[in-house]
């Protein structure tokens, strides 16, 4: 069964870890068991205690979605050793016709070569040319011959290789070998039997015949082979016990991992135009082959979208994935899909909210340890109920949940916020809760840190300037705010790189040295985001 990735943002933040959680819960105790909870980023310090305090491992972190091999319907094939028989590879050709060739592998099950039927009709061509027997080993020739050794003699051969020489019908004088280096096949012929195993010839053939005690006891080095198959037959499957390894194809080949994403393989399969690839695993052991027809209907991943709408705050891929659902609480943004989908968005302070009431209509109480973790969540997005998002819906929910987990909303609000950020590099710092907006033709970054002391984080304003000027340069923005809030001041210092009048007729203030502090701002999405939107129409 494929997951259905519940995913929130880029750089994640509490309420979109916990949603995540929380909605693939849901899903799950509704009966839907494929839905897994995904991050697409580390798990910040704030989160990862909320995790601890309520006993949740991180979800599962994912870096894209795009449609890869492994999305695909791509044949399983049997893939063969190189020490199998020709006949064997040619009977497991025409057991799967579909199949335009076979993996032959090494012996640590990575790839040696392909194997086709114009492989083998291409090797049966040139044995008109070519009698000769090529060290073939014993147990190749009695597998294929259905065959069993009847001489002691013969347990000390391992391989056998000579010139193939029919001694049917005896009446033929010009059957003859002059040199031990044959490999002879006859029928019930005594004197021709007798004058090989005299020769000391490398193999002898019994095609349906007994040997007389007395032909057993001439001393020879000659193994004597006895099959149930008359002459005509053992011939032509002799020649079909040689190893496929031998004959495969190993030049040119073309291969795929099961992690190369489909845009790639469209190209290679357009220029290659091979009949089939090979597929490869990450330790280059071979999983499966693909074909031209395997790329015509894609399997695309699937996913449900919390606590954002953007594309470009989401998973990289999601163009050739297939949304499910989207449950936020932001503004709706430019995500697109093919089919119609379920969408909730809903004016509260946290999509834990939401979530929450998602529960109660279906019925299902949620388990103390997740009611607990969803009202940390609804705590860390609404800062203690002091940001502008915040509804009074957000509050009772919260205390709902916090009934539920039997804690106290305020003691787990001192905790989370409490959580020191000394210590933290200062880009570790800046992308804990990191977003990217384009807005009217303009690129910007906004990062949010909360927290109760903003003071010491002021202290490194210098280091913090530095590396905000490295992310402007590097994701090519003309502006660039850490946006650091404080509980208890009730308001937001901006620190800032880019052009002071943009801060300046945004927020109507006079900032000085790429800072000012902003009262009663809490919130990114309600009040900076707007403002910006505002100044720029």
């Amino acid at each position: 069964m494929e997951p259905i990735y519940v995913t929130g943002h880029r750089n994640p933040d509490t309420d979109s870890i916990v949603a995540a959680i929380a909605y693939a819960s849901l899903r799950n105790a509704l009966g839907d068991r494929e839905y897994t909870a995904a991050c697409l980023g580390r798990v910040s310090d704030e989160t990862q205690l909320v995790l601890n305090r309520f006993g949740y491992e991180p979800p599962t972190l994912i870096t894209n979605v795009y449609t890869q091999v492994k999305d695909l319907e791509f044949d399983r094939p049997p893939i063969l050793s190189a020490a199998v028989t020709v006949d064997r590879a040619w009977n497991a050709l025409q057991e799967r016709t579909e199949l335009r060739a076979i993996p032959v592998a090494n012996d640590d099950g990575t790839l040696q070569g392909m194997i086709s039927r114009e492989d083998i009709a291409s090797y049966n061509m040139e044995l008109n040319n070519s009698c000769f027997l090529n060290d073939v080993p014993l147990f190749n020739i009695l597998s294929v011959l259905e065959g069993k050794v009847i001489n002691e003699a013969g347990e000390y051969v391992d391989a056998v290789s000579g010139e193939v020489v029919l001694g049917i019908p005896e009446s033929r004088c010009t059957v003859m070998f002059s040199e031990s280096n044959c490999v002879v096949i006859c029928g019930n012929q005594p004197n021709m039997i007798h004058r090989a195993l005299e020769q000391n010839v490398n193999c002898l053939i019994l095609c349906r015949t007994e040997l007389s005690q007395e032909l057993l006891d001439i001393k020879t080095s000659t193994c004597i082979i006895y099959t149930p198959y008359d002459a005509y037959k053992t011939t032509r499957l002799l020649f079909q016990a040689t190893p496929i390894g031998r004959i495969c194809n190993t030049k040119d080949l073309v291969c795929f991992h099961l992690n190369d994403r489909l845009d790639h393989v469209k190209e290679m399969v357009w220029e290659y135009r091979k009949p089939c690839y090979p597929i490869l695993d990450e330790n280059e052991k071979i999983v499966g082959i693909l074909t031209r027809y395997h790329l015509l209907r894609p399997k695309r991943k699937r996913v449900v979208l919390v606590d954002h709408n953007e594309a470009s705050q989401s998973v990289p891929g999601l163009e050739e994935a297939e949304i499910l659902e989207i449950i936020d609480h932001h503004r709706l943004a430019d995500i697109q899909t093919n089919n119609p989908i379920f969408v909730r968005n809903e004016p509260v302070g946290s999509t834990n909210t939401i979530i929450a009431s998602m529960f109660q209509d279906k019925g299902i109480m949620p388990s103390e340890k997740l009611a607990g973790m969803m009202a940390a969540a609804i705590l860390s997005d609404t800062v203690m109920f002091k940001s502008p998002t915040c509804t009074l819906r957000d509050i009772r929910t919260a205390e709902r949940m916090a009934r539920i987990a039997n804690v106290s909303l305020e003691e787990l609000g001192k905790e989370i916020f409490s959580s020191s950020v000394e210590g933290k590099p200062a880009k570790e710092l800046l992308y804990t809760d990191y977003k990217e907006f384009h807005i009217a033709g303009h690129d910007l970054a906004v990062s949010q840190v909360t927290c109760l002391d903003s003071a010491s984080i002021l202290n490194r304003k210098a280091e913090l300037i530095e590396e905000m000027k490295a992310i402007s340069e590097e994701a090519k923005a003309s502006l660039v705010i850490l946006m650091l809030t404080d509980v208890l001041l009730e308001g937001s210092y901006l620190l800032y790189v880019g052009a002071d009048d943009i801060i300046s007729q945004a927020f109507d203030v006079l900032p000085k040295d790429n800072e000012v502090f902003l009262p009663k701002v809490m919130s990114r999405k309600k009040q900076v985001i707007p403002s910006l939107s505002a100044l720029w129409g």
